[in-house]
């Protein structure tokens, strides 16, 4: 990977003018009058978000770190007890998260979504097209399971080594010369990393772990309308799978014939233009003993999210399996996840003897220290903040001044207000942490929508689908950070391709909600 264009860190001057701002918007708002119907426990409330929000999108301090506010401040300006607003930094879907998350460290610590991407690559041909096919695919499937960040870390090396072997391999009608070689060369490599980022935000909203925006949402949603059930993780991959196998194909089409220098279809490749990927894969060999007992959680994990529940079927019901404990409504998606999870940490590798891996010895599929390592804990603190601050809503009222405040958007059509949501946050999150924005916007939209009589998730699932849909800047996604670091794509490259993108992720993403929120996700 190319160093040279790695995002550098940000300036102390800029993070202190930062910290500087919002202090003082803080303080304005806490000075300020009371306005008209809100009580004093709101304001010092609103004084908070304007704190945090800044934070946030400035990152003047570490993201985490203002996660964190909620716990000193909330007690200090009497807003909640310290009791009350600890409660969600151990929220139930912050647990589903992590264990998620630990089902994708064993994956990746025995290969095993190395394989499963590969695989699926070569089932796509080798034409350059259906390689930028193939990766997309893998990658968006990956993506839906571990996080978007370690989707594209895998596939790039094998993809950069795929783009060496084609400029050798290729030709257009026939001739080809040092020009036509470097144009073949960096117009593939161009493609094929946009496909890669793009595949891996698109794929990722294709369930409830596959993005944080996601989790954040589902866990505002119950905590805010408690009665009115949780989004479960079947429902939610019934509603989104079907934007990401409309969009992931559109980006493939648009990438492919529009953002290539040339159309891929011109240029003629070898099956020795596959090669690096059969090599990879034959290198590979048998599954391992642990390859097979992640494949196996794996999929068990899936099977028993998918089917938790009862789902209707028309007249026909096919009941869920937690129906056969005595308080099924107990059990959810993160206990399916924590079961997994803890299982991956007592199933041995062949008996007593363990395997060796990379010089070390391995005793279990998954160890505490590669837990511990590699779990990004201060997303986990982000998303406790984020309920928090839900939780302060609905105890302060600020969300009822909120929705009566915004009531006037109820004199827009509802596909109007709906595509604004999703043209506002997308672009919004073109400059600030998708988790962040999700984490202030969502309880906003959600009180526009009951002051406009219309039900909450009408808004907050568009809302939370545009988070992960951020194409023109490196900085907007960790995938858009990665690829632009490999060197084949700039950043007049990234916002001209992804621009276009934004307006129709923006636009699929409305359509979708008429279309399949009411019929899914509202029961």
């Amino acid at each position: 990977m190319n160093s040279s264009h790695s995002i550098p860190e940000i300036p102390f001057r800029r993070r202190v003018i930062v910290l500087l701002l919002a202090l003082a918007s803080f303080l304005v708002i806490l000075l300020y009058p009371l306005p008209e119907g809100m009580n004093p426990e709101s304001k010092r409330l609103l004084a908070v978000i304007a704190l945090m929000a800044i934070l946030w999108i400035g990152e003047g301090i570490a993201i985490a770190s203002t996660a964190l506010l909620p716990l000193a401040l909330f007690p200090l300006l009497g807003i909640m007890s310290s009791k009350d607003v600890a409660v969600n930094y151990g929220n139930h879907l912050i647990f589903l998260f992590l264990g998620g998350f630990m089902i994708a460290l064993a994956m990746e610590k025995w290969n095993f979504h190395k394989r499963l991407a590969l695989w699926i690559i070569c089932r796509m041909g080798t034409s350059p097209q259906r390689i930028v096919l193939g990766f997309m695919a893998a990658c968006g499937f990956l993506s839906m399971w571990i996080s978007n960040t370690a989707a594209t870390m895998m596939m790039l090396p094998v993809a950069m080594g795929v783009v060496r072997q084609f400029a050798e391999q290729s030709s257009i009608a026939g001739r080809k010369d040092d020009e036509t070689e470097s144009k073949i060369y960096e117009g593939f490599g161009l493609v094929l990393m946009l496909g890669l980022a793009y595949s891996a935000s698109i794929g990722g909203v294709g369930t409830l772990i596959g993005t944080p925006p996601n989790i954040v949402f589902a866990g505002l949603y119950k905590e805010l309308y408690p009665e009115l059930g949780g989004v479960s993780f079947f429902r939610w991959s019934l509603f989104a799978i079907p934007l990401v196998l409309v969009f992931l194909p559109l980006v493939w089409l648009y990438l492919c014939r529009f953002v290539a220098p040339f159309p891929l279809g011109q240029i003629e490749m070898s099956a020795k233009g596959n090669d690096v990927v059969q090599e990879q894969l034959r290198a590979m060999g048998a599954m391992s003993d642990a390859e097979k007992k992640v494949a196996v959680v794996f999929a068990s994990t899936a099977f028993l999210w998918i089917f938790r529940k009862p789902i209707s079927i028309g007249d026909w019901v096919i009941p869920g399996w937690s129906q056969l404990f005595s308080n099924p409504s107990w059990i959810h998606d993160s206990t399916v996840a924590m079961a997994s999870g803890l299982l991956l940490l007592l199933l041995p590798v062949s008996g007593r003897a363990g395997m060796e891996l990379e010089g070390r010895r391995e005793y279990f599929v998954l160890d505490w220290k590669t837990v511990e390592r590699r779990v990004p804990w201060g997303v986990l603190i982000l998303f406790g903040g984020g309920f928090a601050l839900a939780s302060g809503f609905g105890k302060t009222g600020l969300d009822h001044w909120l929705g009566e405040s915004l009531s006037g958007v109820g004199v827009l059509p509802l596909a109007i207000t709906v595509l604004l949501i999703c043209l506002s946050i997308t672009f919004l999150t073109e400059l600030t942490s998708n988790t962040a924005t999700s984490t202030m916007i969502l309880p906003l939209v959600a009180a526009a929508a009951v002051a406009a009589q219309i039900h909450p998730l009408m808004f907050m699932a568009p809302a939370a689908l545009s988070a992960s849909f951020a194409f023109m800047l490196p900085v907007a996604t960790p995938p858009n950070a990665i690829v632009f670091g490999s060197g084949w794509v700039k950043i007049p490259q990234m916002s001209k391709a992804g621009f276009a993108l934004n307006l129709t992720g923006a636009f699929l993403i409305t359509f979708l909600t008429l279309v399949l929120v009411e019929r899914i996700l509202i029961h």
